[in-house]
């Protein structure tokens, strides 16, 4: 059986992905540049693969180097989740996190196991509501971290995630045509809902509210059933939806901005925890897209092989 990696080598060779250079990286793991080298070395020499190459005074990764960058992230996270499992000076005690709806059902799967599997002893609450009501609650002290859509009109929240906004309509309908638009959007106080209407206004369409919720789960019914459009972040979107571009007549959208704003904790390091934990979960998480078959990709969504979606796109149905 061949011999498994060396954890220390998959740090450092980590290390200097991240800083692009051999010198930084032996600073922040606290070798001499010559042990850092000679890690590399027997790194490559394991792999039997070349994992950088020059470009004028950094090093950057190759093509097998970009591959073992994110199987090197995964195996060191496993680690420092398996090394908390067994610690007994572990952290404890409760937190609270609040995320809109349109999130929770993609992101918080992720992040609710790779935080309980690190943080056994911590109790986690979750509630789900509109960005507009998280912050609310957390300037009351009611919530300790929440997972938002960035508004820089509401207050800083730390960007985690960008994700393309969306037109979608139903795949098996064409709504999108009538001279009147239905939509289905959130209340008054939505940003999405004020960027679409205005959208619609620029473009001189013609539209009705139909729908209005607080609720993804009731926008993606409405939009799934054929009786409205709506736009939705690329990480709401299901099976059944089509997305609509220019070709339609529906315009470019801005990117949504997911970010991590911070309560008044009693317990800063179970904050600081969590938020790694959302962030790493996040940049673990793709949207699975088709393949040629119209199948739905799941196995993209496990392993992160999901791509950007295009205008056009069908989702396929259940």
């Amino acid at each position: 059986m061949a011999a498994p990696l060396d954890l220390d080598q998959l740090h450092t060779f980590i290390t200097i992905a991240d800083t692009g250079s051999f010198t930084r990286a032996a600073d922040e793991v606290h070798r001499t540049q010559s042990a850092v080298s000679m890690q590399m070395r027997r790194l490559e020499e394991r792999l039997g693969k070349a994992l950088f190459e020059k470009e004028g005074r950094t090093n950057r990764l190759t093509e097998e180097g970009e591959r073992l960058l994110t199987y090197a992230r995964r195996l060191l996270r496993l680690n420092r989740e398996t090394l908390a499992a067994f610690d007994d000076a572990s952290l404890e005690g409760h937190i609270r996190i609040g995320t809109p709806d349109d999130y929770a059902d993609r992101f918080l799967p992720e992040i609710m196991a790779r935080f309980a599997r690190s943080n056994p002893r911590v109790e986690l609450s979750v509630i789900c509501e509109p960005t507009v009501n998280l912050i609310d609650h957390i300037k009351r002290g009611h919530l300790d971290i929440a997972l938002i859509t960035h508004d820089s009109d509401k207050g800083a929240a730390e960007v985690v995630r960008r994700e393309p906004l969306l037109w979608v309509t139903s795949a098996n309908h064409s709504i999108h045509m009538e001279d009147v638009l239905p939509i289905a959007v959130g209340r008054a106080t939505c940003m999405w809902r004020r960027t679409a209407c205005d959208m619609l206004d620029q473009m001189g369409r013609d539209y009705r509210i139909l729908f209005t919720s607080w609720s993804a789960t009731v926008i993606i019914a409405a939009v799934l059933s054929g009786q409205a459009v709506s736009i939705l972040p690329e990480c709401a979107l299901r099976p059944g939806m089509r997305i609509l571009g220019e070709t339609d007549g529906f315009g470019a959208l801005p990117d949504v901005r997911i970010g991590i704003v911070r309560g008044h904790s009693s317990q800063p390091e179970l904050v600081d925890a969590l938020a790694r934990h959302i962030c790493d979960s996040l940049d673990n998480i793709s949207v699975p897209v088709p393949e040629e078959t119209g199948q739905f990709d799941f196995a993209g969504v496990a392993y992160g092989r999901g791509k950007r979606l295009r205008p056009s796109h069908m989702l396929a149905g259940w």
